[in-house]
């Protein structure tokens, strides 16, 4: 009888994902209220800080500006990630009065499409799929520089645009939670980062830790507020579909954008994995953030099923590119 953990990677389920939906389930169950409510959003707040001091340390600045030379690919990626994702996270919009979202979910997937890319993802599916994986190394790191500055400015901008109930003025209050502890991990990289990396398994844990306790806080939240009654089984079923179009008219659009400005096989296969993904690391805490107040549980609802859905389809798609690379050229490609 095959084991739990075969059966979930002959299934490409994440079996963080499956740690994440039962933190949902306590939540239900066992919502966080009155005088717990109030403690576990202090120590919520200290823990989305700490998280996002450690991604400041990680990220190698020196990584990102290298791929400059390529600028051209990482470009398209941007443009991918930080213009393509908004303007059709806006679009959504439209699907609002015809009953398809509700104001919560087009609020999500507005702040889905204006997160980074994914980094060890990205950058092991194009490894997978025989690509430019220097290319995805920078990418990634970069996408992920840039969103903590631009994701609040992007989702405040769309969503006061749109009638979201965002407020440009709280991006001040949003940038000292998330940007601070960033640029701190920044400034103290090259002392710490000897001791981050030797100790890579044990913060490992804890970021997932910490995004455990964001989504079992988001969703007490939400459950002393009722925000089930909002959600049907119909419901759920047409956002699981505007998630799958939303990522197969990105993933088409990198992929036939990357053919049309001449890029080589390697570099279009990173534009695709880079520039379609959307990072649940950076996100989950940053909702926390940037929602407060609000029904956060349904607000990264979106998120949390395309995070699933991108690793499944990424997971395939790597595969056949691996199938169909010329044997001639797999030397080349790990440089």
């Amino acid at each position: 009888m095959p084991s739990i953990s075969a059966t979930l990677a002959r299934f490409r389920v994440d079996p963080y994902i499956l740690v994440l939906f039962a933190a949902i389930g306590v939540a239900t169950l066992l919502p966080a209220s009155g005088g717990a409510a109030v403690g576990l959003g202090y120590v919520t707040k200290v823990a989305i800080g700490l998280l996002f001091f450690l991604y400041g340390a990680r990220l190698s600045p020196q990584a990102a500006l290298e791929g400059l030379r390529h600028w051209r690919l990482h470009l398209v990626i941007l443009v991918a990630t930080f213009v393509l994702f908004p303007l059709l996270g806006l679009a959504s919009g439209v699907l609002v009065p015809a009953g398809v979202l509700t104001e919560p979910l087009y609020v999500g997937l507005v702040f889905l499409c204006a997160l980074p890319s994914t980094v060890q993802s990205s950058i092991a599916f194009t490894s997978l799929a025989k690509g430019n994986v220097a290319a995805a190394i920078c990418a990634a790191s970069f996408s992920n520089l840039v969103g903590v500055l631009l994701t609040p400015l992007l989702v405040a901008l769309l969503l006061s645009t749109s009638g979201g109930g965002f407020s440009l003025g709280s991006v001040v209050d949003i940038l000292v939670q998330l940007l601070v502890p960033f640029l701190l991990g920044q400034l103290v990289r090259r002392w710490i980062i000897d001791w981050v990396q030797r100790h890579k398994k044990v913060l490992g844990l804890l970021d997932r830790g910490v995004i455990v306790l964001t989504v079992y806080a988001a969703f007490s939240e939400g459950m002393v507020a009722g925000i089930w009654h909002q959600l049907s089984v119909g419901r759920l079923l047409l956002l699981l579909l505007v998630n799958a179009v939303l990522l197969a008219a990105v993933m088409a659009a990198t992929g036939l954008g990357g053919r049309w400005l001449g890029f080589s096989r390697e570099d279009r296969i990173a534009i695709v994995f880079c520039g379609s993904k959307k990072s649940l690391a950076s996100g989950l805490p940053m909702a926390t953030v940037l929602f407060a107040g609000q029904s956060v549980g349904l607000i990264v609802l979106p998120l949390m099923l395309f995070h699933q859905m991108q690793l499944m389809v990424c997971a395939w798609l790597a595969r056949r590119y691996a199938a169909t690379a010329a044997p001639e050229r797999q030397p080349e490609l790990h440089h």
